[in-house]
């Protein structure tokens, strides 16, 4: 089970906090992005900003707890982006996690491994979980590298959707041993 508290992860260049309400306005403005909807691959939102702000609203009042979101903030408190982990089971010790930087000006900048590798760490620290894995389009070498540069390798192709996705996963003995794991 995952517990109730949620801490402020902290790195060089970026900070992950709980998510609240006044983040609705960028991640809403975000979800409407279609070069951001097609990296996701998704559609761009098409519901009004007021419906999505109720739903918003009802996730903060009752989160799932087999999820957890935070917002990414640069050090100067711009919120740049969102960060989660989902299908959270620690009975078969997994977790997936999901990445978007919304603020284009902090794209190839180390933004995003940083955002992985805080991500990651907390999993690993705060909970039984031996596996973290995700997917990302097979076409989207950007994501790739980044994954790849936290510790994450290849272990499956998947077509869903139309969409090619490639399959990444990350262990925990293998975290130990990296830099990100402190080992």
């Amino acid at each position: 089970m995952l517990s109730v508290e949620c801490r402020v992860l902290e790195g060089r260049r970026v900070r992950l906090r709980p998510k609240r309400l006044g983040d609705a306005l960028k991640d809403y403005s975000w979800r409407r992005d279609p070069e951001l909807a097609h990296l996701d691959a998704t559609l761009p939102l098409a519901m009004s900003f007021s419906g999505y702000l109720m739903n918003y609203a009802e996730e903060l009042r009752y989160p799932s707890p087999r999820r957890r979101r935070f917002a990414v903030e640069a050090l100067d408190g711009r919120h740049i982006g969102n960060c989660m982990y989902y299908d959270f089971d620690e009975d078969r010790g997994e977790a997936e996690i999901g990445i978007m930087l919304g603020d284009r000006a902090y794209w190839d900048k180390g933004c995003g491994s940083e955002v992985i590798a805080l991500l990651c760490g907390h999993i690993f620290d705060t909970t039984r979980v031996e596996r973290v894995h995700l997917r990302t389009l097979d076409w989207n070498s950007r994501a790739r590298r980044c994954f790849e540069k936290c510790g994450f390798t290849l272990c499956g192709h998947l077509l869903s959707q139309g969409y090619n996705f490639i399959l990444m996963e990350l262990r925990r003995p293998r975290w130990g041993a990296s830099d990100q794991g402190g080992g």
